[in-house]
């Protein structure tokens, strides 16, 4: 099997690592203008043979993924192809026929976030709290948090898009997800000119969900509430641990600290490439995922 990793910067390194750690992939290959030893690069994907590939990464900055996408799209078939998250820096329409295009939201293959979802799905569930917050200049410390790409809204940075996991799992826990309402704002003293704090009101059925993502948090914060009709979760997916308590009083502790920060990683490249695809996040539902994002930006407009 031949990769081909599209961008070379902390994640497309995360993806080239994983990827050539596989026995069955022969060669991983890299689109960036970087000089890397021991890896084959191209500065541009005209330049390669696309054809020889059978996946495709791409890694690169939000703003590029599009165009990118669309020319991999007309000039290869049969191919199967992530996109990091999110899927593109705006709402856009762009049809695939040609290839198999999936979205990078590893967190699904959080083994913690398929407990909860296995547990909504066998309650009632009435409310969800979702908060994830962190300081950007804390957030990439050996970087000038304003020259990152998430200080720029025309890189397609901002706290919206940066953190859209979150509207990605919550809508794989809860499909029928509808936003009501939100506030989207730049509001601290960060020299950036994106989004550093949103929040969003949102439904799904009976369930009413709260979220908010910040880049203004001092202490880093990754926290789910929900209320299920028998029991409560709390969930800390920085420690990896999970709280039940129920009706009674008793409570139930789950430990997933032992996975490591690249475990989901590798469970989500080897379903895409050697199972069922079954849990990863489809196009569609990536684009689904910039629907909701277009939804936020135009109630903030208004």
């Amino acid at each position: 099997m031949q990769v081909l990793i599209v961008g070379y910067g902390s994640i497309g390194k995360r993806h080239h690592e994983i990827l050539s750690s596989f026995k069955e992939v022969r060669r991983c290959d890299v689109i960036t203008k970087q000089k890397l030893l021991m890896i084959k690069t191209f500065q541009t994907l005209q330049e390669c043979h696309l054809e020889k590939y059978d996946y495709i990464v791409i890694a690169s900055q939000t703003s590029l993924h599009y165009e990118q996408l669309l020319y991999i799209e007309q000039t290869t078939k049969d191919k199967i192809i992530l996109v990091e998250k999110p899927l593109f820096n705006v709402y856009k329409k762009l049809r695939i026929v040609n290839n198999k295009v999936f979205v990078a939201y590893n967190r699904r293959f959080y083994p913690i976030l398929k407990k909860i979802r296995k547990l909504c799905n066998n309650d009632t569930c009435y409310y969800v709290h979702v908060i994830t917050g962190q300081y950007l200049p804390q957030w990439r410390p050996l970087r000038d948090y304003k020259e990152s790409y998430s200080a720029k809204k025309e890189e397609g940075g901002g706290v919206l898009l940066d953190l859209s996991h979150e509207l990605d799992y919550l809508q794989w826990i809860f499909p029928s997800m509808q936003i009501i309402t939100s506030i989207d704002t730049k509001i601290s003293d960060l020299q950036i000119n994106s989004d550093d704090l949103c929040v969003v009101l949102a439904k799904a059925e009976n369930t009413i969900i709260n979220m908010s993502v910040d880049y203004i948090s001092k202490k880093f914060k990754q926290d789910i509430t929900i209320h299920l009709q028998e029991s409560s979760l709390y969930a800390d997916l920085e420690s990896m641990r999970l709280l039940q308590v129920f009706k009674d009083k008793s409570q139930k502790e789950y430990d997933f600290s032992q996975y490591s920060k690249n475990y989901s990683f590798k469970r989500m490249h080897r379903s895409l490439l050697f199972k069922t695809k079954k849990s990863c996040c489809s196009y569609e539902e990536g684009v689904k995922v910039m629907q909701y994002i277009k939804t936020i930006q135009e109630n903030h407009d208004e």
